[in-house]
């Protein structure tokens, strides 16, 4: 795991927002109030950001949850294991699914497995105890590759090995090492340290204001479990991201918010950093709002046309729709296995996230800063545009690249062996 620093205490969600911002600007890497203006009042964005953020966030579930807490812990263990997005293409090709959809549809087969009698594999000892096979069976990946016979000519041999068996071995390592975690602290499940954690946020909100509950939250989970440290140290400078963490609280606030009567006290949540994984730094280039023209080769040249002209002149209208009139339908998802995008170390990958993360910050500010009269002038109803938040840019970005045939065949780039997205 990462050796950088920790941030101090009471800081971490600002580290987040200062050491990305310092990290893409020393990159090289603009963004243009220009180009944000562009895609925000683009028909692409205005004709689809109510709908997507409103729905795709990807948490619904289709599960009775016997309790909470049971609840609690399902939706965390989900978050902790939110990995895998390097490995799109070959699970697409062995499971028929992308890398969230495999990982969800891994922590629903170890909740039906555990609620058929079985093994609790969703409590503290279930998680430390879990072995390769079983995580290779739920998720349905291949851990075995095929190699010539060092001297037999013509004779395969199998072995374990392959991107299967990497994406197996890091849901392991993150299983077991946070299950033995919580064994040794005396916890019985992720859950109920998540719970502990909003309580002690709930008891510093009413100390230091509604945003206090959030940090609180956010610092122990990430002090307690490396997992959820998704940090590094690119050219000399701390660069803090924590998207797994975010991720998680997101999706507290999604399953429990909207409950009249809420089981767990739930952090603010509208000031958060967006969760940044491949997909949300690959569409902004995509849709020119994270311009790497001016950065080393080594960035420059990672997506090549992308953000030109002709490129945004198709993304930026309306989604492609078949049929006559205005009652078109969009195009159906392609189930084609996508294309690979470039294959990043972890330090381009960190500062393509990071830009990310400043990029949606400087975005909600921006749409702050919009005219309402620019806005009526585009039509009715517009004005919604300057009350953007970061949780729902969030979902946007990420669920519009799977929303639109165009935008899913987009190349997007991966980082292997990475356990924090």
């Amino acid at each position: 795991m990462s050796q950088t620093p920790l941030p101090p205490s009471g800081r971490f969600i600002d580290a987040v927002r200062k050491s990305c911002r310092a990290l893409r600007t020393a990159s090289g890497i603009e963004i243009s109030d220009a180009n944000i203006k562009r895609l925000l009042l683009s028909p692409a964005f205005t004709s689809s950001y109510q709908r997507i953020a409103a729905t795709s966030h990807g948490l619904a579930l289709p599960l009775q949850f016997p309790s909470p807490l049971a609840e609690l812990n399902f939706v965390s263990i989900l978050s902790l294991l939110n990995v895998g997005h390097g490995y799109r293409v070959i699970l697409h090709q062995q499971t028929g699914r992308g890398a969230w959809d495999s990982i969800r549809a891994f922590a629903l087969g170890l909740y039906l497995t555990s609620a058929g009698g079985g093994t609790d594999l969703l409590s503290a000892q279930g998680m430390s105890s879990m072995s390769e096979g079983q995580i290779a069976e739920l998720l349905g990946v291949k851990i075995h590759v095929e190699k010539p016979h060092e001297s037999i000519p013509g004779l395969a041999v199998g072995e374990v090995g392959g991107q299967g068996w990497e994406l197996v071995r890091i849901l392991k390592d993150l299983l077991t090492e946070t299950g033995k975690i919580l064994v040794d602290n005396g916890y019985m499940n992720l859950g109920g340290f998540v719970a502990e954690a909003l309580a002690e946020g709930e008891k510093a909100a009413k100390l230091n204001g509604n945003e206090a509950a959030a940090e609180v939250v956010l610092e122990r989970l990430v002090r307690a479990f490396p997992g959820f440290r998704d940090m590094a140290t690119v050219n000399s400078q701390s660069v803090y991201c924590f998207k797994k963490v975010l991720f998680l609280m997101y999706g507290i606030n999604i399953r429990f918010s909207s409950l009249s009567s809420p089981p767990f006290p739930i952090p603010t949540m509208s000031h958060l950093p967006i969760c940044a994984d491949n997909v949300i730094p690959s569409i902004l280039i995509h849709l020119g709002v994270i311009d790497l023209s001016a950065c080393d080769p080594s960035l420059a040249t990672l997506f090549p046309g992308a953000g030109t002209t002709e490129a945004l002149e198709q993304l930026l209208a309306p989604a492609p729709s078949q049929g006559d009139g205005s009652d078109a339908k969009t195009l159906p998802k392609s189930k084609v296995v996508p294309k690979e995008g470039p294959v990043l170390t972890e330090s381009q990958a960190y500062i393509l996230r990071a830009a990310a993360i400043d990029a949606c910050e400087i975005m909600v500010l921006t749409a702050r800063s919009l005219e309402v009269a620019e806005l009526r002038d585009l039509g009715a109803g517009l004005e919604w545009v300057r009350e953007i938040t970061l949780p729902d840019l969030d979902i946007w970005l990420w669920a519009v690249a799977k929303d639109r045939q165009d935008y899913r065949r987009l190349e997007r780039f991966a980082e292997r062996k990475t356990p924090f997205y």
